[in-house]
């Protein structure tokens, strides 16, 4: 038995504020927004979803409240990662208009990805285009 991974959960000092940023960031829906929880999903999940097996839908993004504001780094983070076929810069500065700022956690300078934080301080790196 291989156990579908369902979401990732990211606290947040303001969930509804994060979670409609992240919406905004991958161009995902956003599902429930309530007190307890905003749940995001790829836009394809509704079309595709129903068609897919269970351990074949994708996993989403929840985002809860809590109290406390973020200290120190992330022990986990996300990688994103655009297609050839689009403009990497132009992505890395669209989320830094949104909010995002780059961040400097010890990378160096020749790596091949940018970190960034999400307007929470919560890392994630944007990644060299891909074709798979």
């Amino acid at each position: 038995m291989a156990l579908r991974w369902y979401t990732v959960v990211v606290e947040a000092h303001d969930h509804h504020a994060l979670g409609a940023w992240w919406a905004r960031a991958l161009d995902w829906d956003i599902r429930f927004d309530t007190e307890e929880e905003v749940v995001l999903v790829p836009k394809w999940a509704a079309e595709l979803g129903p068609a897919l097996e269970f351990r074949q839908v994708p996993p989403g993004l929840v985002f809860v409240p809590v109290e406390h504001r973020k200290e120190g780094k992330n022990r986990l983070h996300l990688d994103f990662a655009p297609h050839t076929s689009q403009d990497r810069d132009a992505e890395i500065a669209r989320l830094i208009d949104l909010g995002a700022t780059r961040v400097d956690v010890g990378q160096d300078p020749q790596v091949t990805w940018d970190v960034l934080a999400d307007p929470e301080g919560n890392e994630f790196c944007v990644l060299s285009s891909r074709e798979e």
